[in-house]
């Protein structure tokens, strides 16, 4: 059995909203700020998002471990 699409999009979305929150709270406990907990979780996230983006367009263009169909 398979995820519909929206199914997909609705985990993805509560996963990063759950880390959102908890790097929201270990950064307040570290700054003892909760603006800057939380400028700190969106930064840690669209970081990241692109880092993510960046190693699968990497390792899109690696043939090792590949099997061929």
């Amino acid at each position: 059995m398979t995820d519909s699409p929206r199914r997909s999009i609705t985990k993805a979305l509560t996963w990063q909203a759950m880390g959102l929150l908890v790097m929201t709270a270990i950064s307040w406990c570290v700054t003892g700020s909760v603006s800057a907990g939380g400028a700190i979780a969106v930064l840690g996230a669209a970081t990241g998002l692109i880092t993510y983006v960046l190693h699968e367009r990497l390792w899109a263009r690696i043939g090792w471990g590949r099997v061929p169909e």
